[in-house]
């Protein structure tokens, strides 16, 4: 049989045929009176194994030691490799399912439940810059604070509380407004007393407070909320004095 018989039968190329002699996996046939290599029954079965373990996975590096070992060594090695492909599916499956979150839009870098929390608000009727600045706050909460459920399971509590979520709005609604505007004072007073009268709106993450970098971590977020416009970082200077006043500081 020639080697592009052989190539045929074994269901690989030529070429494949090769490359597998020159990395020592199939012994080169000796050579008839014609001068062309002649593929028998011991050759054509080596291909059929090298073929089948590639095609399962196996390191072509792996191949030639793993065809040579005795049966024991053989099932262990086959089961190491059956370990790394899990592995390696594994990571492909969580490659695929963030390429799904890509092309979903907004689902990107957040898990299901923080995606929940922004179907809720969309529900509550907040307006879509407001949503994608929520999931950008999402994204940057899931990086700086530790204990992220936790994070979410306060988030969900507060969007059950409908007096915060309408003092959440205005507030958005405050963000367009001049930083001089009388409304803002108001409004400051409205969320201090929601605030008082609702404490564990206040709290801070315990994970945070257990990180060293608790404080910094914490500033992050703060800062993240109100540097969108001069009225947002006046209307929360306005709640902190509020607040203060009350004897209640924030960060």
């Amino acid at each position: 049989m020639t080697i592009s018989q052989a190539a045929a039968f074994a269901g690989v190329t030529v070429k494949t045929v090769r490359h597998y002699h020159r990395l020592g996996l199939v012994a080169e046939p000796d050579r008839d009176s014609s001068g062309y290599r002649r593929y028998g029954s011991a050759e054509l079965l080596r291909l059929v194994q090298v073929r089948t373990l590639a095609e399962a996975g196996v390191p072509l590096a792996e191949i030639g030691d793993l065809l040579d070992a005795d049966p024991e060594r053989f099932a262990a090695d086959v089961a190491d490799v059956k370990a790394r492909l899990a592995e390696r599916i594994a990571e492909l499956a969580s490659r695929r399912e963030m390429l799904d979150r890509l092309a979903s839009g907004n689902r990107l870098l957040l898990p299901d439940r923080a995606i929940a929390i922004l179907d809720r608000a969309a529900e509550l009727d907040f307006p879509p810059d407001y949503l994608a600045a929520a999931h950008e706050g999402l994204v940057l909460a899931k990086a700086v604070i530790p204990d992220f459920d936790g994070y979410l399971a306060d988030v969900e509590a507060s969007l059950k509380d409908l007096a915060y979520v309408e003092l959440l709005r205005r507030s958005w609604d405050a963000s367009s407004w001049d930083p001089d505007d009388p409304r803002l004072e108001q409004l400051a007073k409205d969320y201090a007393a929601h605030l008082i009268a609702h404490p564990e709106l206040l709290a801070v993450p315990s994970s945070l407070n257990d990180a060293s970098d608790g404080q910094s971590r914490a500033e992050v977020i703060e800062d993240y909320r109100h540097e969108r416009a001069d009225s947002s970082s006046r209307l929360a200077a306005l709640m902190r004095a509020e607040l203060r006043a009350a004897g209640i500081t924030i960060r």
